[in-house]
């Protein structure tokens, strides 16, 4: 947890686990050498800020002054940001020290991590996996415990991948809540920038801290909405839960829970979308081909769970071809307005009277070199991007031997290329963590981190998920 000063942890200039885990995983690109005069400063004056002292690692992408922003391509080295982020300014302002940059893969465009500048980035819990992507530096630098705190990017998962890959937590919150000045994309979509961390109060601090009149005037973009303390409060476990059953959904022990109850104070209640952890089939390179395709896979998978992504039969929108449920052919943008899709999509949600959704997370953490052969797998995360709903990542249990064992006789769905590459992927991953995705309506960030917690503290109640 974050929710103390942590200077005195910090022995300067060795930084001795950071750099134990950047040898081991090849997470770092750059040390920020003015973190030390940073530090000076900070040790002499009065605590101030909801971080100070904290020292955060940055995400190649996040421009830092005096820095590279490389995104993995060569042609951006030696190419300086001429002035810091503005997330990065309103994280001095706070007090917390960036001291690192972190990998990214090349051009961001994968959940994998690794480019031609620094090569192969590890995950620190075994280094035969992938860390996950883009924010993958970020993901092993924490997971391996070389960081506390750490700042990334999400075009289509990319803070959520590496957090399940690594076993932490993380939350992509909706686009605008947090500035995106000054930060590298290499495509057009709907993207975030967010903080990864251990556990769940530390990314509701940072949230806290980040949601200030600083970063509301820096960046006059950003609703000024001020982190609603009210809605999201970790002071302690709340009894939310109530009975559960648990139901195993993919080969690899990927359980989500059944939930009866929750939140006592609301009518409103919790949504379960239950889905096997197995990756999709190819689908368009658009958002709306990824839509597309995963409305398909799931309406045939799970019918008793497709109303969360179809309409009923009876009001199928103009939009949807009555062949598609029959017929994979990806739509166009021109004919799947992401638009409509977001309004019925939030119809649906209110209809079944939701306060927040439980829905899957592929895991545990792929081989190096999988996530490019398995790349539609973005789907189960994608969707919350072109939604624009903030989205986080609970670590929730372990691979067991006994879904090592089960993985042995999976055939998937399709029995095709993709079905038949998945258990390669995911084969000799027992001990890896295994996590799931916490969904809430845009700008509801509080109550997506509310329910992270529970989730968190069911977690290690039971000493995993169940």
């Amino acid at each position: 947890s974050l929710l103390f000063p942590v200077t005195h942890l910090w022995p300067c200039p060795a930084f001795p686990k950071a750099l134990q885990i950047a040898t081991e995983t090849n997470c770092i690109t750059e040390f920020l050498q003015e973190s030390e005069s940073q530090l000076r400063k900070v040790k002499q004056m009065e605590k101030q800020g909801l971080l100070y002292g904290v020292p955060i690692s940055i995400k190649d992408s996040i421009n830092c002054q005096g820095h590279d922003s490389t995104l993995g391509f060569i042609k951006q080295i030696h190419k300086p940001a001429a002035e810091d982020s503005v997330v990065v300014q309103v994280l001095k302002r706070q007090g917390a020290i960036p001291f690192v940059k972190t990998n990214v893969p090349q051009s961001l465009i994968s959940y994998d991590c690794n480019n031609l500048i620094f090569g192969q980035t590890r995950n620190p819990l075994l280094f035969t996996r992938s860390p996950g992507g883009s924010s993958g530096g970020e993901g092993a630098l924490i997971g391996g415990g070389g960081s506390i705190l750490g700042l990334g990017t999400d075009l289509g998962g990319s803070l959520r991948f590496p957090a399940a890959f690594c076993g932490i937590c993380a939350i992509k919150p909706t686009g605008n809540r947090l500035s995106c000045e000054s930060l590298l994309w290499s495509l057009p979509v709907a993207a975030a920038v967010g903080p990864m961390a251990k556990d769940v109060e530390s990314l509701a601090l940072c949230m806290r801290a980040l949601l200030c009149e600083d970063m509301f005037s820096l960046d006059s973009t950003v609703p000024p909405l001020p982190f609603n303390e009210e809605v999201q409060s970790l002071q302690g476990p709340r009894d939310l839960w109530g009975e559960l059953q648990a139901e195993n959904t993919s080969p690899m022990g990927g359980h989500l829970a059944r939930a009866k109850c929750c939140f006592p104070d609301s009518p409103r209640g919790v949504g379960v979308l239950l889905a096997p952890l197995a990756p999709l089939q190819p689908a368009s390179p658009s958002p709306a081909g990824v839509f597309h395709k995963t409305l398909l896979d799931f309406s045939r998978i799970r019918p008793d769970v497709a109303c969360w992504l179809l309409p009923e039969k009876s009001q199928e929108p103009s939009w949807m071809p009555k062949e598609s449920l029959s017929t994979p052919t990806p739509l166009t943008t021109s004919t799947f307005p992401p638009q409509d899709f977001r309004h019925q999509f939030i119809a649906q949600w209110n209809k079944l009277n939701l306060d927040v959704l439980l829905c899957p997370m592929l895991g545990p953490a792929l081989g190096i070199g999988y996530p490019a052969k398995l790349s539609v797998a973005i789907s189960y995360t994608m969707l919350y991007n072109v939604l624009d709903f903030p989205a986080g990542v609970v670590p929730v249990t372990l691979v067991t031997d006994e879904d090592e064992e089960q993985l042995k006789g999976y055939k998937g769905y399709y029995r095709d290329w993709w079905d038949r590459t998945l258990p390669k992927a995911f084969r000799g991953g027992v001990g890896m963590p295994v996590a799931v995705q916490c969904v809430a309506l845009p700008w509801q960030e509080e109550l997506c981190l509310r329910f992270m917690k529970e989730v968190e503290t069911l977690s290690l109640k039971k000493n995993s998920f169940f």
